[in-house]
């Protein structure tokens, strides 16, 4: 990650509208900043949330609340708790997202 070019500055997550995203089941709501290349977002799932899609997409991302269900198109789970994350890089492992109980993320990417 190349970040260039960007001043310091804070965020007030809460006063950033979120936006909703359906899954294939429940509600994703992202409250998204960009900084260039960069896509900062705070992003909450709905209990019984589904991804509708399989991301390849790179990301850093770090578990907040809840617990985090991560499917790997090759089959593989990963569960995340508060205080725990994952990186993958751009095109490297399609995954999905899904949690029973709700969650709350930190994602970077």
């Amino acid at each position: 990650m190349n970040i260039a070019n960007l001043p310091f500055c804070t965020v007030d997550w809460c006063a950033i509208a979120p936006t909703e995203h359906k899954g294939e089941h429940g509600m994703a709501w992202w409250r998204t900043q960009q900084f260039g290349p960069i896509r900062v977002r705070m992003v909450e799932y709905s209990p019984g949330y589904l991804a509708d899609h399989w991301c390849v997409k790179g990301h850093m991302l770090l578990c907040l609340e809840g617990t985090l269900e991560t499917e790997l198109q090759d089959g593989r789970r990963f569960t995340l708790q508060p205080g725990q994350s994952y990186h993958v890089a751009d095109n490297a492992e399609a995954h999905r997202s899904s949690t029973l109980t709700g969650a709350r993320l930190f994602i970077v990417d």
